[in-house]
């Protein structure tokens, strides 16, 4: 496990239960996390990967397309997280939701799945082009894919929104600005187009769509 996986874990469980208030209480995310599990175009009794699940914000919307019948399955790497959302589907009582610790990037599912989700997870990876490739790997013909991620806006009020933006993207990151010969916020930019690029190359069909000011893109990819 290198240096820079380890701080991540570390720095992402000691924010674990700040992170899972603010995943479950922002204002419109909610609405968005709605969104890109409809990208999956699930049914009911569908088994669904969620890979980086954190503290299991999104299991409330993946169980109710699957159903009772189906499966969520949620991937982390940072025990503090699974933690928190090993507290969640107890507290429910979801029988149906399984916890795996490991690297989101590197998870095999033991046999295909219907779909895969990854929300704000593709700017951590290091080659999310090719975690995407392996996620899509990982889904049965016809299955999907969908990404949830923020990055800088591209519209033309975007300077200040930017602003605010890049403080966040440098609170959020693990050594700050240390360890990157570009800014975090330019280094989130090119890992969530890589990732886009990768799911459009793999997919039949792909819906993309940006909200937030410009900010967060979502982007769902219906494999061959």
């Amino acid at each position: 496990m290198s240096q820079g996986t380890t701080a991540a874990q570390r720095f992402y469980g000691r924010w674990a239960r700040l992170y899972d208030l603010l995943a479950s209480a922002t204002p419109g995310l909610a609405r968005l996390r709605d969104v890109a599990v409809d990208r999956l175009e699930l049914s009911p009794g569908d088994t669904v990967v969620e890979m980086g699940c954190g503290t299991g914000a999104n299991f409330p919307h993946l169980r109710e397309r699957v159903g009772p019948a189906g499966r969520v399955v949620g991937v982390d790497f940072t025990a503090g997280m699974l933690a928190q959302a090993r507290d969640r589907v107890e507290r429910e009582g979801w029988r149906n939701v399984h916890l795996v610790r490991a690297d989101a990037a590197a998870f095999e599912p033991r046999e295909r799945v219907d779909a895969v989700l990854a929300t704000f997870v593709v700017g951590m990876l290091d080659d999310p082009g090719a975690a995407v490739n392996q996620w899509a790997d990982a889904v049965r013909p016809g299955g999907n894919v969908a990404l949830l991620d923020a990055g800088q806006s591209g519209r033309p009020y975007a300077w200040p929104v930017n602003q605010a933006f890049r403080g966040l993207v440098l609170a959020s990151t693990p050594g700050g600005r240390s360890g990157f010969e570009e800014p975090p916020w330019a280094v989130l930019d090119d890992r969530v187009a890589a990732a886009r690029r990768a799911l459009s190359e793999r997919s039949v069909a792909v819906a993309d769509s940006e909200h937030v000011l410009g900010v967060v893109r979502i982007t769902g990819g219906r494999l061959p």
